[in-house]
C-alpha cells in the first residue's frame, strides 16, 4: 500500500508542482510541521520559511514568504504568492530581498506582525548557501 499523498503547490502565476509526496515539511505560525499520509484535515498559514517535500527519498526545497494549507483525505493543497524552487533563487535575488527586507524591519511604521514575519523571511533567506 502506498504511503504518498497528493500535493499541488500553486500561485498566482503558475502550479508550482502537482504530484504525489510522502512527506511534505511546512513553516506554519504554530511551529515547522511535518504532514504525513492520513494526517488529521488541516487549514493553517504559512509564515516565511522553507517547504520540504520528500518523494521516494528525493528531496524538493521551496522558499515560500507566506501562504495557506490545507490538508484533508490525503490532498494537500497549499496556496502562496511568492514561491521559489531554491534551485532557482540566485544570489542577487536573495541578497534582493533581504535587502528590502532589512529596510522595512528597521522603519518604525511596521507593526510587531510584520517585525515577525520580516525577521523569519530574513533568517530564513540566510540559511541558504551562497
Amino acid at each position: 500500500m502506498s504511503e504518498n499523498f497528493n500535493l499541488e503547490i500553486i500561485s498566482p502565476d503558475e502550479m508550482v508542482l502537482k504530484s504525489e509526496a510522502d512527506e511534505v515539511s511546512i513553516p506554519s505560525f504554530e511551529g515547522q510541521m511535518t504532514i504525513l499520509k492520513d494526517h488529521i484535515a488541516l487549514i493553517t498559514y504559512l509564515r516565511p520559511g522553507f517547504i520540504q517535500v520528500s518523494t521516494d527519498g528525493k528531496k524538493e526545497v521551496f522558499f515560500v514568504e507566506e501562504g495557506i494549507v490545507e490538508f484533508s483525505k490525503n490532498n494537500l493543497l497549499i496556496l502562496s504568492s511568492t514561491v521559489i524552487n531554491i534551485k532557482n533563487l540566485t544570489g542577487a535575488i536573495k541578497e534582493s530581498i533581504i535587502k528590502e527586507s532589512t529596510t522595512k524591519l528597521n522603519s518604525n511604521e511596521i507593526n510587531d506582525k510584520e517585525r515577525y514575519i520580516l525577521a523569519y523571511k530574513i533568517e530564513s533567506l540566510k540559511e541558504i548557501a551562497q
